[in-house]
Parts: structure tokens; C-alpha cells; sequence
């Protein structure tokens, strides 16, 4: 009792010290998550113009987008095809919201008529679209799929979407337009044109090494062209790769169990309580079963040509004697030992025509009544008719033939070559002549066959072949482990590049990595690695061993880029070649000291060329390509003159206009204006969305989840 009135008189006092513990906890979590909007943050993928992307909507937007592509696109192409769907509407929708667009019936039903038009179910008996027939559909599906139901109203809403966008790009693609005095100028560009001499001093004649560019000139030219030069956040990042693969031991191991199948052998039959003998490869007559039960390569019950044998041992192979073995030998990732079973004289293509007739119980024919025996009687019958009279095969493969993928062109199957069809139908057409018709019986039903043409024979060979794959075993991989092991902890503990060095190993170098990246050269799609990069808590310096299906990848992060301007280290093999050319050009221009075309051509070991009919809307010249600088220059010139050095794409130039040539004036312009106004509107809506998308307000958090 005692106690209980002591608690009692400091009840105050405790109930604060409780609430300040919990106060504590939650202040803990605040801080754990990134602070007090974090539950927010969780929940929204993207703010785009103040509008949030709920992360639920989006993941179920990448789900179904993964499962209609199948294995056809990794997460983070799901992931950016979604987004770039979901900011066009995003942005598109404030746009006409903000101009008070609305979709009418008539323009629903045009993009309903433009999208369902195609479906046979939605036309009438004139072929034509027909609304009553979607209308019946719509109210069928009301009252006896629900489900299907909700789709039609997501599809209806996004139609509705669609005729807005319509309408929004229709309005600005009509004040996009070419005036009469644009078409002219069109026609000039086109049709002026200039007679030229010309010298070039080309860049290339100065050796890079002769000229310096530091990094305050970068920095400066990077300041003076900030909009070349914005980007985002990036990560630079080296790694070594330890790729996991067979040893010399495993390799010597696969060539000693192959060459142990070669002889016969003895094995306990532990059923049986005895000894069997099994044949070996040198021995065996059942070579499918043989090869089936060997090799991890599956037996290939077909004749080759020596140009469908592997490159490297085709001489080898093509002159076995039948019986006669080759091998071990490499190849593509296998050791391999083969034996010639048997060689032909086979046209190396056939062309043939087919009847196919089916029967009852087939997967693919299932409108098919006919029993198995009424099949066998009517392909019978069929061969019995067009060995009389062969011309009746067209008209006898649109009656019956149940392969309707080509029954109304007279069963033709065109050219093909050994191993095409199934095996029944393969032997039938190449070991028979042309003109011949027969029946062949194959998991497809009846086959009446004629033979129409065929190549020359030639030699051909059946080869079995028994395949033991190169791969790591766990002694290798155990080894790997632990090498893999070593490394990381001696470069966590000195430097990079020296321990790799020291191990002789390759260092790879990464930069710029974006945060929704998933490819890294050399390695592949790994966006656990750029996730880690990433990572908040991710310092420089740090390392990290990732297991990849081909081995590990051991990787240091070695710079954390911020967004904004580049740094001149990144930006060094862009500026640099500019800056390169920059200083070329006024080492060029310092050797131009006349204005003597053959002269300067003289004093720099070069030639006067000559440039005829050279225009501006294909500034060219010959032997130095396209030079817009330059012919631009030249067109403010008067014939007869000689320019001054001008800095061109490809070297320094000094021209001399020789004469303009103007093309006539024409009485009407409009067609021309027509065309330029074409051109002008093609892409439009992409355009204006690219501008819309530069100036929206965009935060992207998708590389959380992601």
C-alpha cells in the first residue's frame, strides 16, 4: 500500500517522464525517416506543378506495364515508361485545365471511331464502324461483367483525354505556319549559290600535344555556357570484376569425362545385384539415346552442310569417315566430342506444296470432326487424285487443307532447307525427287506432299555430337569466393588502384552515373550497385562486394556530383576539344599573312581548291565537308574579294568569291509556304510537350523506390 500511495503522489511527475520517453521514440523515428513530412515521402513517387504522384498508383501502373511486356523489360524500363506517360498527362491535363478545354461528343466518338475502328465486333454488315454495336457491348458487359465493365470506363475517361489533346495541339498547330516572305527566303537558301576558291588549314595539321587547356579555362567556358553544361545529381564509381569461370582443373576434368565415354564400360546395377556393360560412343548404335543421356547439349537428328558446321572445325568434321570420331575439341563454351554417323547427297533446298489434313482431338484443328481413319482414307484419296492430275493440288488444298495459313495459295510452303519441318516431312521432301506426291503421317495429322523443285544434290552429314559444359565447379567458385574476399578487404584497408595493381587486376572507371540508371558498362544491368551509390549513408571512398550472376564486383564510390554546372573534370571531354580548336584557330590564322590564296597555299604546304554552286541550305564543300561558318561568311562577300581567315568546323579557311549566282524570282511563293509550314508542323506536339516539361516544376523521388 505503501508503494501504491507513493506512485499515486507522483502521478504527475510520471505521466510527464512517460510522455516524454514517447515523445522521444517518435522524435527518433522523425529523425530515422528523413523528418516530420516522411510519411508523405513514402507515399508519393514524384510532385509534378504541386500535384503528387501517389507511389500505390504508380507501382500498379509499372506492374501491369511488366506483365503486358513479359520479360521484354527490366523493372527500370517499366519504371521509366511510366513516368514518362504519367508527366505527359500530369502536365497536359494542367495545361488544359488552365484553358478550359473540353471534349464534346463528337470529338469522343472520333477518337472512339479512330481507336475501335479496326475491331470486327464494332462494325456493321457494310463493314463500316457502327456506335450501336459498342453501345451493345457496353451494356452487355454493365449487367454481366463488372469488371470488364470498370476497364471500359477507364478506357472511356482516357478517350476523353485523348480528344482534349486532340484539340490542344490542333490550336497550336494552327498558328504554326511560313509567310509569303519566309517562302522566299526558303527559295533563296535553296537556289542561291556561290562559285568559290578556298584554302583550308585543317585542325588536324597541329599535333594536340602542342596545345594546353587548363582547368581554369574550362571552368571559365563552362561559366560562359551554363546551359550546356546543367545536370543532375551523378555518382563516379570504379570497380574490379571477378568473373566466375573454369579453371584449368575443371577444364582438364570435362576433357578426361569425355574421353572416359568414348570406350565400353562397366557399371553395378544395384536392381539387378550385377554388372553391366554400357556401350561407349565408339561403340554405341542408338546414338539419340546415347547423346540424350551424355551430354548437356541435346542430339541433333538432322543433316548439315559443311557452311552449317562450326567455322573453326568444319574441315575436320566434313571429312570424318563414317564411325570416326573427332575430338575433345572447344566450342563456344563446351568441350565437345563428335562422330560422323552418316553422310547424303541432299538438295541444300526444296521448294514443296502441302495438304494438310487433320483429325479430331488436335489442339490447333479444333473444329476438325473427322476421326483419325477418316483422316488416313481422305489424304489417301486426295494423293490418289492429284497423282492423276497434279493441277487439282490448289484447288484440292482450299477444299480441305486444314493448314489455313496457306490453303488458298495452293498449300505452297515455298524454299526451304534441311531442318526446317519436322523430321516425318523433312526426310520425305529431301530424300524424294521432284514430281513426286506422297502421304506423310506427323503430330499434325496427314500431310499430302508434292515436290516441286529442288537444288543440286550434295554432300551432306549427320553428325552426333556429345557436350560437356565449361563451367565452374564449386572447388572454383569456393576459390573465386575467397579471392573476391582478399581484395575487398586489402582495399578497404590501403588504396584502390595499388591493391588492385598489385593483384594484377583490371580496374574499370564509371562516371556520371545517374540515380535511375541500371546499366554499368562491363558488368551490365546491376541497379543494386547504383542504388548503393546512392545510398544517403554512402561515403567516397567506400567499398562494396556485389554478387552478380556471373561472378562479383567489387566497387569503390569515388566522387558524389551534385546537381547543377558540371565540374571541369567531367566536363573535360566536352570543352576540351573546343577549346582545342579555339586555340588551333589562332595558330592557323597567325601563319595567313597574305591575301593570295596560291601564296598561302604555298607557304602552308597545302592546295587552292575550288567550291562551285555551293548554297546555304547545303553549305558543303568539297574535301572538307560541311562548313556553315564559312559559307555563311562567303555570301556577305562581293565577288572578286578574299575573306579573312575564318574558323570553320574542319581547319581555317580563306576564300575567295568568285561570283553569285541568284535564282530568278518566282510569281507565287504560296507553294513553297505550303511546304514550309508542313515542315514546321511535323513534331509540333512533341516540341511544345518538351517546352511544357521544361518549365514544369518536377520533383522526382522515384530512385527511392527504385
Amino acid at each position: 500500500m505503501a508503494v501504491l500511495n507513493k506512485i499515486r503522489q507522483r502521478s504527475v511527475f510520471l505521466i510527464i517522464i512517460i510522455a516524454l520517453a514517447l515523445f522521444s521514440f517518435v522524435l527518433a523515428d522523425v529523425i530515422r525517416n528523413g523528418g516530420f513530412s516522411s510519411q508523405k515521402d513514402q507515399n508519393t513517387i514524384a510532385t509534378i506543378n504541386d500535384e503528387e504522384v501517389s507511389r500505390e498508383d504508380f507501382a500498379r501502373q509499372v506492374e501491369a506495364y511488366q506483365r503486358n511486356m513479359g520479360s521484354n523489360a527490366s523493372t527500370a524500363q517499366a519504371v521509366n515508361q511510366v513516368w514518362e506517360q504519367t508527366l505527359r498527362e500530369t502536365i497536359l491535363k494542367e495545361e488544359m485545365e488552365k484553358l478550359g478545354i473540353r471534349a464534346g461528343k463528337a470529338q469522343i466518338r472520333e477518337v472512339m471511331r479512330t481507336q475501335m475502328g479496326n475491331n470486327p465486333a464494332f462494325r456493321n454488315e457494310a463493314g463500316m464502324f457502327d456506335e450501336n454495336r459498342v453501345r451493345e457491348y457496353i451494356a452487355s458487359i454493365r449487367s454481366t461483367q463488372p469488371e470488364a465493365y470498370q476497364q471500359w470506363l477507364q478506357m472511356e475517361s482516357n478517350m476523353g483525354d485523348m480528344a482534349r489533346q486532340n484539340m490542344y495541339f490542333s490550336m497550336v498547330t494552327a498558328g504554326i505556319g511560313a509567310t509569303l516572305t519566309e517562302a522566299k527566303q526558303a527559295h533563296q537558301f535553296e537556289n542561291n549559290s556561290v562559285d568559290l576558291r578556298f584554302v583550308q588549314l585543317p585542325y588536324s595539321s597541329i599535333p594536340d600535344d602542342e596545345v594546353d587547356v587548363s582547368k581554369d579555362e574550362i571552368r571559365d567556358y563552362i561559366k560562359e555556357n551554363p546551359s550546356q553544361f546543367e545536370t543532375e545529381a551523378s555518382r563516379n564509381i570504379r570497380y574490379v570484376y571477378f568473373e566466375e569461370e573454369a579453371s584449368e582443373e575443371d577444364v582438364q576434368e570435362a576433357e578426361e569425362a569425355l574421353t572416359g565415354l568414348l570406350e565400353s564400360r562397366v557399371e553395378y546395377n544395384a536392381v539387378t545385384s550385377s554388372n553391366d556393360t554400357l556401350a561407349g560412343f565408339n561403340t554405341t548404335n542408338d546414338y539419340e539415346d546415347f547423346v540424350e543421356a551424355n551430354s548437356d547439349l541435346p542430339y541433333e537428328d538432322r543433316f548439315m552442310f559443311k557452311n552449317e558446321l562450326p567455322s573453326e572445325f568444319a574441315d575436320e568434321l566434313f571429312n570424318l569417315e563414317e564411325g570416326e570420331t573427332f575430338g575433345p575439341y572447344q566450342h563456344n563454351g563446351y568441350f565437345k566430342l563428335s562422330k560422323l554417323v552418316e553422310t547424303k547427297q541432299i538438295p541444300d533446298s526444296t521448294k514443296a506444296s502441302h495438304i494438310l489434313v487433320a483429325y479430331q482431338g488436335q489442339q490447333f484443328a479444333p473444329d476438325v470432326t473427322r476421326s483419325k481413319e477418316e483422316a488416313e482414307a481422305l489424304a489417301d484419296s486426295l494423293v490418289n487424285v492429284v497423282r492423276g492430275d497434279k493441277d487439282k493440288f490448289d484447288e484440292l488444298a482450299a477444299e480441305f487443307s486444314s493448314d489455313r495459313s496457306n490453303s488458298e495459295d495452293g498449300g505452297d510452303l515455298g524454299y526451304f532447307g534441311p531442318g526446317t519441318m519436322v523430321p516425318e516431312f523433312d526426310s520425305y521432301v529431301f530424300d524424294n525427287n521432284p514430281g513426286d506426291v506422297g502421304v506423310v503421317e506427323t503430330d499434325f495429322g496427314y500431310h499430302v506432299i508434292h515436290i516441286e523443285e529442288q537444288t543440286e544434290r550434295e554432300k551432306a552429314v549427320k553428325i552426333a555430337t556429345i557436350a560437356r559444359e565449361l563451367e565452374a565447379s564449386e572447388r572454383s567458385r569456393n576459390n573465386l569466393f575467397n579471392e573476391t574476399t582478399k581484395f575487398e578487404i586489402a582495399a578497404g584497408e590501403g588504396d584502390f588502384d595499388e591493391v588492385a595493381k598489385e593483384g594484377d587486376y583490371n580496374v574499370r572507371t564509371v562516371n556520371n552515373v545517374k540515380a535511375l540508371d541500371e546499366n554499368i558498362p562491363g558488368v551490365g544491368n546491376q541497379r543494386r550497385i547504383v542504388q548503393w551509390a546512392f545510398e544517403d549513408d554512402a561515403s567516397v571512398g567506400d567499398i562494396r562486394r556485389f554478387d552478380i550472376p556471373s561472378g562479383y564486383v567489387v566497387a569503390q564510390l569515388t566522387a558524389k556530383n551534385k546537381d547543377g554546372l558540371m565540374t571541369a573534370e567531367n566536363a573535360s571531354s566536352k570543352v576540351i576539344p573546343i577549346l582545342t580548336k579555339e586555340k588551333k584557330a589562332e595558330i592557323l590564322k597567325g601563319k595567313i599573312n597574305s591575301k593570295d590564296l596560291q601564296e598561302i597555299a604555298s607557304a602552308n604546304n597545302t592546295m587552292v581548291q575550288t567550291a562551285n554552286s555551293v548554297n546555304l541550305s547545303s553549305p558543303t564543300l568539297p574535301g572538307a565537308g560541311r562548313e556553315p561558318e564559312v559559307v555563311g561568311s562567303v555570301f556577305a562577300l562581293e565577288p572578286g574579294t578574299v575573306s579573312n581567315p575564318i574558323a570553320g568546323e574542319k581547319g581555317v579557311y580563306v576564300v575567295e568569291l568568285e561570283s553569285k549566282n541568284e535564282a530568278p524570282e518566282m510569281n507565287s511563293y504560296s507553294g513553297i509556304a505550303e511546304q514550309e509550314t508542313t515542315k514546321r508542323r511535323q513534331n509540333a506536339s512533341e516540341r511544345l510537350f518538351e517546352a511544357l516539361r521544361e518549365k514544369a516544376d518536377i520533383e522526382d523521388n522515384r530512385a527511392r523506390f527504385y
